[in-house]
């Protein structure tokens, strides 16, 4: 997705908004808080781990079949599917020898749906 470069506006002068930075200031996160937010998009910012999401958001699948439907090894998605577990994004449940892999919880496929809103509007 090849987007245009667009410059940065900036001011002509330097005049600090007290009230505005204040507001803004006192309604920030903590700085650990704002730390795990951008753990969490760096986790979600995978193609892979997204197609995987995507793959969850529909239904509960195991390794054998997100490896074949995304034609990846199985210890790849293994891999990936750890990562989304340590980042609370998926759980598992195992059914004699097989595990199957779900989304953690509505939050996760509604974070999905709206990143899609998202680039949908920018079309």
């Amino acid at each position: 997705m090849a987007r245009k470069i667009q410059p940065v506006e900036r001011c002509d002068c330097d005049v600090i908004h007290e009230d505005t930075v204040n507001q803004v200031r006192a309604k920030m996160p903590q700085e650990e808080t704002l730390y795990d937010l951008a753990e969490f998009f760096k986790v979600i910012g995978d193609s892979t781990r997204i197609k995987i999401l995507w793959a969850l958001a529909e239904t509960e699948m195991c390794v054998c079949d997100i490896s074949f439907l995304l034609n990846m090894t199985q210890s790849a998605i293994s891999h990936q599917l750890r990562v989304l577990k340590q980042a609370e994004l998926v759980k598992n449940r195992r059914e004699g020898k097989i595990v199957f892999y779900s989304l953690q919880d509505e939050h996760v496929k509604q974070i999905f749906e709206q990143g899609l809103i998202h680039i949908s509007e920018e079309r």
